[in-house]
């Protein structure tokens, strides 16, 4: 969703890289650093190789002053690259959250008395409201909006309906009707309502908002560590242990073979600092919250919010989803498809009847109805409230007890419906139902159409087909998702038959037809006790038990309270396909973090087979044999390539690695091939350079 409301251009931006550069040089505070102990491990080797560097200038160096404070230099730039790719990273956040910041201010709300009591389709009087600042609305207050006004707070409609803009936070220019007692009754703070009037109930305290949610989000400041990351950041500090008890040992074999031998020179501080930070970890050390932020940053830059980094991880995991039929892998309307005569009746004459009677109907299954009788058999618009004959069209609207609609023109009596609220409309009649007829309507159920029955003057002229259209490219999409190993289940409240037809169209992998809140919880139980990972969407309060269920749980923007409430994601465009999207980024992050940390340690296994000889040749000279790149400044090269390898690899940790549908083991071995055969390559042939343009520079 780049360049919808919450999103800001990410082109270059040299404000953001500014800013990103001071916070670097901020971040070097130790109380700050010690939070990635892998890094404040390297910011004293600085501080320890500094305090050497001004010893030897003071004559009384270990090693040559030169050798020292370029040693110290690049240790410097090594937390100063880390400290970029995690500013870079927020910096991208503070943009989004200095726009959302523009946005929220502080309005005048309509504050309903405590003792107020609704009544149904009447606003409110002027002496039942007081007027006061946004900021004073707690939970659960009432207020009241009319057109115009700035809605106050987060909140649920429970009286009236409005057209409402959400652009200020969606990013969509079209007005999203707001009601209440429906799924679509949840309203977020800083809107603007455009028509009509809503009494709502404020769903969180002042500067609790959804709003101010996501400004905590986008900033970083509310993101917490996930299991996997904390993990990790355990074993990176693990091996950073190790390799300091390592270089310590070292030290002590080194003064010791002195010592008995009688000659040689003991390895330096200076040196063991740099084989410390170039053994340890300090790659993954560097970016791993790069990594984590970036990910955060994806889901907003698609406008979706999360409770935690954990559910992004979650999603990475997820191996079944479900999904909605409606609106998800459907277009959400049915749409007419044909018309099927009965009992001898020309086919044209029940396209111009069933277009008679849907002329006023306004609901897409109308619309569609009379798009296929002109598209497919050339008939005319007629003008709404005449017919050809100058006689008046009286047209009887659609309702949920009659279930059927129609026109009344002369003493013609059009109608269309449901089957069995038609059958009884042509028994009445004094007509029968005829075989003919229900075949036809068999054949449209079995095939998981629905029927709708046209008959004129109580007398059955054919069936319009009307079937749900499966959205373009859906059957590609879930091929690609069951190559990564996960599972589709289709979900609807429709007949299993209805269901079963839809579901092999779209080629899901299984369904679960005649839905209910208990059946959809006890299908994630069933999944998730076998240890699978299960992800779902939902917008109703029907659906709040199985989303506070689910293991990713992503709610409609537009969706109840109690739906917003239970899920650990949320839409903003309310798009339940998103969903599928939200899989595909936890999945890049978990690959993004997981190919750093292979290149990484691949890095170190490398970066050991040139430092060694090097940082001991001065006290075991045969160790001269093992430098076979013929390097001349293998600590300075080895220490250098450290720091540029981070700068390198900061546009993948933000960016996050391209991501390919496949399975795990193919991801698995794509990893080890690239990120892990690369990683042992790239030190060699890195260092080598440098080590080339470090003696074409004169340096030493």
């Amino acid at each position: 969703m780049a360049g919808k409301g919450t999103t800001p251009s990410q082109g270059f931006d040299p404000a953001m890289y500014r800013r990103a550069i001071t916070d670097s040089f901020v971040k070097l505070d130790p109380r700050l650093m010690v939070k990635n102990p892998v890094m404040f491990m390297v910011e004293a080797g600085s501080a320890l190789t500094t305090l050497l560097w001004l010893q030897a200038l003071a004559g009384h160096g270990e090693a040559p002053a030169g050798f020292i404070g370029a040693i110290s230099a690049w240790l410097w730039f090594t937390v100063l690259f880390a400290n970029f790719a995690e500013a870079l990273a927020e910096g991208r956040g503070k943009a989004q959250a200095e726009s959302l910041k523009k946005m929220r201010q502080d309005t005048a709300a309509k504050r309903l008395d405590r003792g107020y009591t609704i009544v149904r389709g009447r606003e409110p009087q002027p002496g039942q409201v007081t007027e006061v600042s946004s900021s004073l609305l707690q939970k659960g207050d009432l207020f009241y909006v009319k057109a115009g006004d700035t809605i106050p707070a987060d909140g649920e409609v429970i009286e009236g309906i409005a057209s409402v803009n959400e652009s200020a936070i969606t990013g969509e220019s079209a007005p999203v009707i707001r009601e209440s007692g429906g799924d679509r009754s949840a309203v977020t703070g800083g809107t603007v309502i455009l028509s009509d009037w809503l009494i709502i109930r404020a769903s969180a305290n002042s500067g609790e908002g959804f709003l101010d949610h996501m400004i905590g989000l986008v900033e970083g400041a509310k993101r917490q560590k996930t299991p996997n990351e904390v993990a990790l950041g355990i074993l990176l500090i693990g091996l950073t242990a190790v390799f300091l008890v390592v270089c310590a040992t070292l030290w002590s074999f080194s003064v010791y073979s002195v010592e008995t031998a009688g000659a040689g020179v003991p390895v330096t501080i200076t040196v063991l600092v740099a084989l410390l930070v170039c053994l340890a970890p300090t790659t993954i050390g560097g970016l791993l919250s790069a990594i984590g932020i970036a990910g955060m940053d994806r889901l907003i830059r698609r406008n979706v919010i999360t409770t935690s980094g954990r559910a992004i991880e979650a999603a990475g995991d997820v191996d079944v989803l479900l999904l909605d039929k409606t609106g998800t892998i459907t277009l959400g309307n049915r749409q007419a498809v044909d018309f099927i005569p009965v009992d001898g009746t020309e086919i044209t004459d029940l396209a111009e009847t069933a277009q008679l009677a849907s002329l006023a109907d306004e609901t897409p299954e109308g619309r569609s109805i009379v798009v296929l009788a002109k598209e497919k058999y050339s008939l005319r618009g007629r003008t709404v409230g005449a017919s050809e004959s100058g006689m008046a069209m009286q047209f009887v609207p659609f309702t949920s007890q009659t279930r059927m609609s129609g026109v009344d023109t002369g003493d013609m009596r059009i109608r269309k419906g449901a089957a069995d609220a038609m059958f009884t409309h042509i028994e009445s009649a004094g007509n029968t139902v005829s075989d003919d007829l229900r075949k036809e309507i068999e054949k449209i159920s079995y095939a998981g159409g629905t029927p709708l029955v046209v008959a004129r003057n109580g007398k059955a002229l054919g069936v319009i087909y009307l079937k749900d259209i499966v959205k373009g490219g859906m059957k590609e999409r879930f091929a690609q998702l069951r190559r990564m190993g996960i599972k589709t289940i289709m979900i609807t409240g429709d007949n299993r038959l209805t269901t079963a037809t839809i579901a092999a169209e779209a080629g899901v992998d299984d369904f679960l037809a005649e839905a209910t809140p208990e059946s959809k919880l006890a299908l994630i139980r069933e999944y998730q006790t076998g240890g699978r990972m299960v992800a779902m969407t939902g917008d109703g309060t029907n659906d709040a038990p199985a989303l506070a269920q689910a293991d990713v749980a992503v709610a409609m923007n537009t969706g109840t309270q109690p739906a917003r409430e239970a899920a650990n994601m949320i839409d903003l465009d309310s798009n339940p396909t998103k969903l599928i999207e939200i899989v595909e980024i936890g999945k890049q992050l978990l690959m993004t973090r997981g190919a750093l940390t292979t290149f990484s340690i691949a890095n170190d296994l490398a970066k050991y087979f040139v430092i060694i000889p090097a940082a001991f040749i001065t006290t075991y000279p045969a160790l001269a044999t093992l430098n076979v790149l013929g390097l001349h400044h293998a600590i300075l090269s080895a220490v250098i390539f450290n720091a540029l390898i981070i700068v390198a690899l900061i546009p993948i940790a933000l960016r996050g690695v391209t991501y390919r549908p496949m399975t795990a083991e193919e991801a698995l071995r794509n990893n080890i091939l690239l990120y892990g055969v690369g990683g042992v390559i790239a030190p060699f042939i890195g260092i080598k350079t440098i080590d080339l343009l470090l003696v074409l520079l004169g340096v030493g």
